[in-house]
């Protein structure tokens, strides 16, 4: 089956990417999902790791949930743990927006000493906008160790999870042996960071009462309303 989401293989512990072929790991081993490499058998061989992002060998139902899904989430919620800012670095926060996908988008970057920055494409989607606002605030803040914090898995999990090392080593290809999307974005965005290699990624819950993601959130609606008034 694919992917629909990104999470974390319980067999290798590299990211799986939406669209990526997976297998169920199985309670009992460690749950979650697999790579289709990774399937069970292959999994056996691997030493059960004491993370808190490996299952326990029973899960039991809740709220309508299997075990292997109640699994998947305990997978999700540790890789969410997020570390506190390193003292030094600036944390800049982005937002991407578009009305349709594709439709009329914008991106947005904000830092809380008032620098920003918003703009848009008159046709586009959510997903490049938000590697868009990302690669736009690792351009233009260069005065500091950087901390990108988005509400985007998508971009979060590309560098939390390794995912562009293995684009990059496939000759930006995914997993399934599909072009990757949006590489015209992703390849300067990967480029930039690993040159600087001073800036990380921090995910954060959209909607959920943080004063600057939600100000980046209305930079990047504003913007690509302009664009839909625009056309």
């Amino acid at each position: 089956m694919k992917a629909k989401f990104a999470t974390v293989c319980a067999a290798c512990r590299q990211g799986i990417e939406p669209g990526a072929d997976i297998v169920a790991a199985g309670v009992g081993r460690a749950g979650g999902w697999v790579h289709v490499a990774c399937r069970p058998g292959l999994f056996d061989a691997v030493p059960p790791t004491t993370t808190a992002a490996a299952a326990p060998t029973a899960v039991p139902r809740s709220g309508g949930r299997t075990a292997k899904k109640a699994g998947a989430a305990k997978v999700s919620r540790a890789r969410r743990v997020e570390e506190p800012i390193p003292a030094g670095a600036t944390a800049v926060y982005t937002d991407g927006a578009c009305s349709g996908n594709p439709g009329p988008g914008g991106w947005a970057w904000a830092v809380a000493d008032g620098r920003q920055a918003c703009g848009g494409a008159a046709a586009t989607t959510n997903q490049r906008m938000e590697v868009e606002a990302a690669l736009e605030a690792v351009r233009a803040l260069a005065d500091s160790p950087l901390v990108v914090v988005s509400d985007s898995t998508y971009v979060v999990n590309c560098f939390r999870d390794g995912w562009w090392v293995g684009w990059r080593a496939r000759g930006w290809r995914n997993t399934a042996k599909q072009p990757v999307a949006n590489r015209d974005l992703w390849e300067p965005l990967v480029d930039l960071v690993e040159r600087r290699g001073d800036v990380t990624f921090s995910w954060v819950k959209g909607h959920s009462g943080d004063r600057m993601n939600d100000l980046v959130d209305q930079l990047a609606v504003a913007a690509a309303a302009d664009q839909r008034g625009a056309r």
